[in-house]
Parts: structure tokens; C-alpha cells; sequence
């Protein structure tokens, strides 16, 4: 009798874990789809367009009146440390804070997996760009109507960043722009990679949205600080489009972002 009760709860067991391991395999079948989504910031505090924000370690007191970035290359790393690489084509977005819907970029026909890492590039790679014009019309044309361009010899901005100082020596409201791309030798594209606080699960019925907060006084204010006043002069305002402190901008972009949280939603 108790060789029969040992003998069916074996069964049992071994049921179990038969039924369990098919539905995990099952779970992380197929494609999903992902979310990230960008939370614009200036030290520590919600950016808010036209507002005031903290001094700058510069003393310098920035009121932001635009920002758009553009996000691209897009890597996932699953928990396995193999990685997925959305493609190329569909992996150009501009986050552009004065058009909400842009602040989340939608991901689709990811691989079900659980990812614990992402990475991405702030601009347009060099080899993307070298493939001419018509090697990315679609998202030249979407950047242009953004604003987003110079000439096509300069390419894109890959970061445009905009609006009003003062300081101890600027006392009235003086402009500001800065702009990151392809300046002489310097092609000024980086990549940003960040570990997630938990993985993001794509199945296909969870839809994971990883949420980033980007702290923008680290663009003039992160390892590298950069003093708008010193760039001020002949009546235009703080102009950053080239020079040596371009690269010195480019480097701190990589510290702009954190990962806050990951929501693992069900569809």
C-alpha cells in the first residue's frame, strides 16, 4: 500500500513539472510587442518648457523652451546574455518633448524572452549615414520636418537643445542652442547601455514598458561642464553646433539616462 502511494505521488510529481516546464516554454514562444518610455527631467525635478529650473553647478540658471533626441539601434539583451537587434529600418524615433506621443516609443515582433538589459544610440550611426540619402529616406524626410536636419553633407541633429540663460554676468533671459551631429572629424553619435531593475517579460500577452527618467542638465552639467556664459557673444546668444566642447557634450549624453521601473503589463 505504501509502495502505491509512493509510487503515485512520484507520478504526480513528475506530472507536475511536465505541465509546468510545457507552459513555461509556451509563455516565451512567439512575438510581442514593448514599450519605453522617456520621462524628461533637469536635475531631478520634472521638466517643465519655459519654467525656470535649478542652478547648473555654473551657476546658471536654464529655462528649457525645446528638447528633441533621436533614439535609434536598438539592443536587447535577454537573460541568457544572447541579444535581439531591432531592425534597423524601424529603429530611428525622435522624442521630442512638446509632442507627448513621441515620449513612448512602441516596439513590435520582438521574440518572447525575458531581457535584462537594453542599449541604444543617441543620433544616426555612421554607417547608416554613409549608405547616402536614399539608404534612409523615410526617416530623412520625418527628421527634416522635425527639424531634426542640417544639410545633407552635415546629416542629422542628433540632439537639439533649446532656450534661455542667465548667470552672474547674464542677467536678462539670453538664448541658447545647442546641437550635436556630424561636425568635422567628429561624428558625435554615442550608444547608452542600462541594466534593468528587474526583466522585462515579452510574451504574447505581456506587453513590458520600460520607463526612463533623462536628466538633461547632464548635457553641459554631467562629467564634462560646460559654461554657457563663456559661449555668449556678438548679440546671437550661447551657440554649441561645433568646437571643442561638441565631443565634451556628446560623452556626457551617455550618464543622461536611468532606468526608473519596468512594468510588466498584460495585454
Amino acid at each position: 500500500m505504501k509502495n502505491n502511494i509512493k509510487k503515485a505521488i512520484a507520478l504526480l510529481v513528475i506530472a507536475t513539472t511536465l505541465i509546468s516546464c510545457s507552459k513555461s516554454e509556451d509563455a516565451v514562444s512567439g512575438t510581442g510587442s514593448l514599450k519605453i518610455q522617456f520621462e524628461n527631467g533637469f536635475a531631478g525635478n520634472e521638466l517643465v518648457l519655459g519654467a525656470a529650473n535649478m542652478p547648473t553647478s555654473q551657476n546658471e540658471v536654464l529655462k528649457v523652451s525645446s528638447i528633441k533626441y533621436i533614439v535609434s539601434n536598438i539592443v536587447l539583451t535577454k537573460e541568457d546574455g544572447s541579444t535581439f537587434t531591432y531592425p534597423k529600418a524601424s529603429s530611428y524615433f525622435i522624442v521630442d518633448e512638446s509632442t507627448p506621443s513621441s515620449l513612448i516609443l512602441n516596439l513590435s515582433n520582438v521574440p518572447a524572452a525575458n531581457y535584462k538589459s537594453i542599449t541604444f544610440g543617441i543620433g544616426v550611426d555612421q554607417a547608416q549615414y554613409e549608405l547616402g540619402q536614399t539608404g534612409i529616406a523615410d526617416f530623412w524626410t520625418t527628421a527634416q520636418n522635425a527639424g531634426m536636419t542640417w544639410s545633407w553633407a552635415s546629416g542629422f541633429k542628433f540632439l537639439a537643445f533649446e532656450g534661455t540663460f542667465t548667470s552672474s554676468t547674464v542677467t536678462t533671459d539670453t538664448s541658447f542652442m545647442i546641437h550635436t551631429g556630424k561636425t568635422g572629424t567628429d561624428y558625435n553619435y554615442t550608444e547608452v547601455s542600462l541594466a534593468l531593475p528587474e526583466d522585462a517579460l515579452v510574451r504574447t500577452n505581456i506587453t513590458p514598458q520600460i520607463h526612463l527618467s533623462t536628466d538633461l542638465s547632464k548635457i553641459i552639467d554631467g562629467t564634462n561642464k560646460i559654461n554657457l556664459t563663456a559661449h555668449n557673444g556678438m548679440g546671437m546668444g550661447a551657440m554649441i553646433m561645433g568646437g571643442s566642447d561638441l565631443p565634451l557634450i556628446t560623452a556626457n549624453l551617455s550618464s543622461m539616462f536611468t532606468v526608473e521601473h519596468v512594468h510588466n503589463n498584460p495585454n
